[in-house]
């Protein structure tokens, strides 16, 4: 643990409250991101900034995936069929949202990484265009899961559920990739 640093602990046996965890590790990369394109304008690619890219590549290769694949197997499904059709049109977005963050991430990731491994000294101004796309997506989308749709699908959960949910996400999470 590095001081002054503390990540919020949820395991796979609160399912929703590990969601809302990953989505504050997720600010923390964001705001990572932020810095990070200021900090270029600023300083240019030093220690510091390679750092934060290989920071930045390591959380969205590896667990944002992840957590887009808990909320379409366990989260989105649970509002699709019943809910009500404002719940069902926020859902959709969403499912749309997590496309266009793939798509954003696969154009802004080659940039980082050349940052990372300083190959580069500056992204090109199309990637620095949707690095801050990316991040307004991610605002909006963070707060319509928090806010409406967690809510609402955890409502449609009981125990067993929520047991088979975590059961599942931590497997995956074992699983050969």
């Amino acid at each position: 643990m590095l001081p002054g640093f503390t990540s919020p602990a949820a395991g796979f046996e609160a399912p929703f409250e590990m969601l809302s965890a990953c989505h504050q590790r997720v600010e923390r990369s964001l705001r990572l991101l932020q810095r990070l394109l200021a900090h270029l304008r600023e300083h240019g690619c030093d220690p510091a900034a390679r750092d934060a890219a290989r920071d930045v590549l390591r959380y969205f290769d590896l667990a944002a995936p992840q957590h887009h694949r808990d909320e379409e197997l366990h989260v989105f499904p649970r509002l699709l069929s019943d809910a009500a059709p404002t719940l069902r049109e926020a859902v959709a977005r969403l499912l749309d949202e997590h496309r266009e963050m793939d798509r954003l991430w696969i154009a802004i990731r080659p940039g980082l990484q050349a940052l990372a491994d300083g190959s580069r000294t500056t992204l090109e101004a199309q990637a620095e265009a949707d690095a801050a796309r990316f991040l307004a997506v991610h605002e909006a989308h963070l707060a319509t899961e928090e806010r409406l749709v967690f809510p609402a699908a955890r409502s449609r959960c009981d125990d067993t559920t929520l047991r088979a949910m975590g059961e599942e996400m931590a497997l995956r999470r074992r699983a050969p990739r």
